[in-house]
């Protein structure tokens, strides 16, 4: 079976569609959304629709806790300060009512799922070095962690360390904290769309980058008035 590992859609649609299409032409249904799901981008009810119908479980993300009014937002940046406030005021209830229901943390046997860290996920932790995820891998038995938050692709091995690389084998003896990357905002130099696909099977884990089309996320960031910034930097993948 492959499962579909995605994260960090933040309101822009054009990727997502980018993405379901690209699972739905590979025959993949399985997916699996760590959260953050709105903030930033432009169509927020548009994206938690797609997920509610695509995703076999979405988890909560911290700019999807912050636009229920359950994070505050004196801790975000300016920019995601008015992307969150905006995404408030945008949202529907059913949306609002679905994220209000999302878990922190989703377990199936060997595997974990979680936007942030399996240590205090309601605190949004980062993952974002061998001490963070040797501290991580000390709190949970899981062979795979898959984590979003940062944006940024990377793997860490138990045995081996910092491993990333577009495809890995997963080895029995071995385990593994996996940050998917970003769906809708990308942060490591490449502004493509980037997820996961896990084969169980042949113990693999793939990172897929797709293009899309920035231009029309951009222009409906200007058009909605949100923050400049936030259209500019899709294209440098920052």
């Amino acid at each position: 079976m492959k499962l579909a590992v995605i994260s960090d859609i933040h309101g822009n649609l054009e990727a997502l569609k980018t993405v379901l299409h690209y699972l739905k032409s590979e025959n993949i249904t399985n997916i699996i959304c760590l959260g953050d799901v709105v903030g930033y981008g432009p169509r927020p009810n548009e994206c938690t629709e797609l997920v509610k119908k695509h995703c076999l479980k979405c988890l909560m993300g911290n700019h999807d806790h912050a636009v229920l009014g359950l994070t505050e937002v004196q801790y975000f940046n300016q920019y995601a300060k008015d992307a969150v406030l905006w995404s408030r005021r945008e949202l529907s209830h059913l949306n609002k009512a679905y994220l209000d229901n999302l878990p922190f943390i989703f377990e199936d046997t060997s595997l974990i799922f979680v936007h942030s860290s399996p240590i205090e996920p309601m605190e949004w932790h980062y993952i974002l070095s061998e001490k963070d995820a040797r501290q991580n891998f000390d709190s949970t038995p899981h062979q795979l962690t898959f984590i979003g938050h940062s944006h940024i692709p990377q793997v860490y091995s138990f045995k081996a360390g910092q491993c990333w690389q577009p495809q890995i084998q997963i080895t029995p003896d071995d385990r593994f904290i996996v940050n998917v990357g970003s769906v809708g905002q990308p942060r490591d130099g490449d502004p493509r769309a980037c997820f996961v696909i896990y084969d169980d099977d042949a113990h693999t884990l793939e990172y897929i980058r797709l293009q899309y089309d920035i231009d029309i996320t951009a222009q409906e960031i200007l058009d909605h008035n949100l923050p400049r910034f936030l259209a500019m930097r899709l294209y440098a993948g920052q």
